[in-house]
């Protein structure tokens, strides 16, 4: 008996000691353990972005200071082991996210499925205080997820400012070119006209006085001519067009017979400036006063080439130019060459020109050898 007694009391000192020690084991392990989540939740929270950390389940786990401050209306609903599901149901409630207006339980399955299948895609978020946020969530190890809020709020004004100065500038610059344009055109016209008339004078039977008078009239429009240049700020050719005479261009079409060319300008002055430069290369002329009128010019009868204007009213040269190329891709009769005399001279107008399917641009005004050359070039003489 008396060594069942001392067995007795051995099992109950094990038993007390076992509590003992393993009791103390157990508080030391949650002491640690709470001492670790302290720890964690102190470095997260010196993170300057929000950080929430969720279960397989999606449920919270842990979360940092500014992640509360960020979805300051949504803070009272984060709870341990409450499902994100849930404070994103409530938060569409009350409004928190005013992407979901309207489409509230749509919004929420997006959501919802992004967290299932997170590609740590960055997207933007904005809040219903206006801010934005860019969202960022990866899938961890274990199966839950680790989310990432920054607020972009500053970005994303000073991306709005950029894009406003850049536009103003791009504004500034199209009225710039605009006005350089009509600048162009307004001082270039008559002053094709003076001096085209001029050129068609001097070849005519003159006295030397009436040649001297001429001569200063060119060399004074040369010199008017190149002032606007300069105050249009137009850069040189880099290129310049070849020169010929008329009796070139009459030869070039001696092969063809009498060259019939169509030329297209509002302005009757200009017109007659290019019909009498062409009469001396005994070129037949038909005159329009629009890129319409062109186009019925050419559906009436043939021509060898075109000479167009390009601010006209009713259809311009761009339009006409255009309208001309496509009827010919319909037809396998040939490519008619087609020059531009225009007022407008900028590098971009000599571009938009050849865009639209014209083969040589002459800025006005207009010298006889340089027409004569660029018809030379494209009847291929």
């Amino acid at each position: 008996m008396a060594g069942t007694g001392l067995e007795a009391v051995g099992r109950a000192v094990v038993r007390v000691l076992d509590r003992w020690v393993g009791g103390d084991v157990l508080r030391r392990a949650e002491g640690e353990a709470e001492q670790a989540r302290d720890r964690l939740q102190a470095a997260i929270d010196a993170f300057p972005e929000g950080v929430v950390f969720l279960d397989a389940e999606g449920r919270y786990i842990l979360w940092n200071a500014r992640y509360a401050e960020i979805y300051h209306r949504s803070a009272d609903l984060f709870a341990p082991g409450r499902k994100l599901a849930e404070t994103l149901r409530i938060g569409v409630e009350r409004g928190d996210y005013p992407e979901a207006a309207g489409r509230e339980e749509a919004w929420i399955a997006e959501r919802l499925a992004k967290l299932e299948n997170p590609t740590g895609e960055r997207l933007e978020q904005q809040l219903s205080d206006g801010r934005w946020l860019m969202v960022e969530d990866r899938r961890t190890a274990d199966g839950g997820l680790i989310g990432l809020r920054v607020d972009i709020t500053e970005m994303k004004r000073q991306a709005q400012e950029l894009a406003q100065a850049l536009e103003r500038e791009a504004a500034a610059s199209r009225a710039k070119s605009e006005f350089l344009a009509d600048m162009s055109h307004e001082l270039r016209t008559p002053l094709n006209g003076v001096m085209g008339l001029a050129q068609a004078l001097s070849a005519t039977p003159l006295d030397p006085v009436q040649k001297g008078v001429v001569d200063e009239l060119i060399a004074s429009a040369a010199q008017l001519d190149e002032l606007v240049g300069g105050l249009l700020a137009y850069d040189p050719l880099t290129a310049p067009l070849a020169e010929a005479s008329a009796e070139t261009v009459a030869e070039a079409a001696e092969a063809q017979g009498r060259l019939r060319v169509l030329v297209a300008d509002d302005n009757p002055t200009n017109r007659r400036v290019v019909e009498l430069m062409l009469d001396a290369a005994g070129a037949e002329v038909v005159s329009v006063e629009n890129g319409a009128e062109a186009l019925d010019a050419l559906r009436a009868d043939a021509f060898d080439l075109v000479l167009m204007d390009l601010r006209m009213p009713v259809m311009d040269g761009f339009e006409a130019i255009r309208a001309i190329r496509q009827g010919e891709a319909q037809r396998p009769d040939g490519r008619l060459p087609i020059i531009v005399l225009s007022a407008n001279s900028a590098p971009e107008d000599r571009e938009a020109s050849a865009e639209a399917g014209a083969d040589r641009h002459i800025a006005k005004p207009i010298r006889a050898e340089t027409l004569f050359g660029a018809i030379s070039e494209v009847l291929g003489g």
